[in-house]
């Protein structure tokens, strides 16, 4: 599992490298709240964070997250992702975008803990003003061997 995450970051590597070499990229960073729902079983709160960069119309960013709250006996203990993401400018401060990539996350119950590897794919909205933004966006984690989850994310942005 942990050979299929490290084959979809290299993945995601090689997708931002190639513009890289004809353009400046722009890079930036998201703080926010996520609610990890799966399959309406099981509800979680998370904070995440992500770095990206972005050439133009593609780019790639990684995220890490923690559980902070659960609605049942177990928790989301943290994720980790890696992304392609794809970019389509609607005017000069509003954007929507794609992603598709991998993660791992980790979570537990009393007397219990587990992890599992997913790809992922999601899309979302972000609107920038100066070097602030917002981002919405919405993610599908499809897991090798439970159930999916579908995350929904708001975020701050702040580019670098």
């Amino acid at each position: 599992m942990n050979k299929a995450l490290i084959a979809a970051s290299a993945a995601a590597v090689a997708l931002v490298a190639a513009p890289a070499m004809a353009q400046e990229a722009q890079s930036y960073g998201n703080l926010g709240y996520s609610v990890v729902e799966i399959d309406d079983a099981s509800e979680y709160g998370a904070i995440h964070g992500r770095v990206g960069a972005r050439y133009d119309h593609v780019g790639g960013e990684v995220e890490a997250g923690f559980g902070v709250d659960s609605d049942d006996a177990s928790d989301l203990d943290a994720s980790v992702a890696a992304y392609a993401t794809g970019w389509f400018d609607i005017g000069e401060n509003f954007s929507l975008l794609g992603r598709l990539g991998a993660g791992y996350t980790w979570y537990s119950a009393p007397g219990f803990e587990e992890s599992e590897f997913s790809f992922n794919y999601g899309v979302g909205a972000q609107y920038t003003f100066g070097d602030n933004g917002i981002r919405a966006d919405y993610t599908r984690w499809d897991f090798r061997e439970t159930e999916a989850a579908d995350v929904f994310s708001l975020s701050y942005v702040r580019k670098f």
